[in-house]
């Protein structure tokens, strides 16, 4: 088993993840990085993003446009709920989703199962621009 070892680029995308509220593509945290004086290269920074979420320390997810996003995630296993216009996302606990997967992955002879539960809606802050 190879030891993961920390390195000065994986620290800085982590930090700057961690600091940006919802979810980011590796362009715009590329952009942000730089903005801070970071020499990290952008191929650098899809590398370590996709290093991330292999370990589950970032979530990602495609945009409404395709692209991957990103968002840490280093919490325990969590849901999400994430407003379609502007991005503001929301973890949520869902113990009947748990309840409900494991049961239909048992039900289909399915063991050893994971899950990714993201759902989409306009949070109360779109919605009310909407109506006006």
């Amino acid at each position: 088993m190879a030891v993961k070892r920390n390195t000065w680029q994986k620290d800085a995308v982590m930090h700057a993840l961690s600091e940006v509220q919802g979810f980011v593509s590796a362009q715009q945290l590329y952009q942000i990085l730089k903005q801070h004086g970071s020499s990290i290269g952008l191929a650098t920074v899809y590398r370590t993003l996709t290093a991330l979420v292999a370990d589950g320390k970032a979530d990602s997810l495609l945009s409404n446009e395709g692209e991957n996003i990103y968002r840490d995630c280093s919490r325990e296993h969590h849901h999400h709920l994430i407003c379609k216009n502007c991005g503001v996302t929301v973890e949520i606990e869902a113990k009947e989703a748990e309840t409900w997967a494991a049961k239909v992955a048992s039900d289909s002879g399915f063991s050893d199962v994971t899950h990714t539960i993201d759902i989409f809606g306009l949070c109360k802050k779109c919605t009310n621009k909407k109506g006006n």
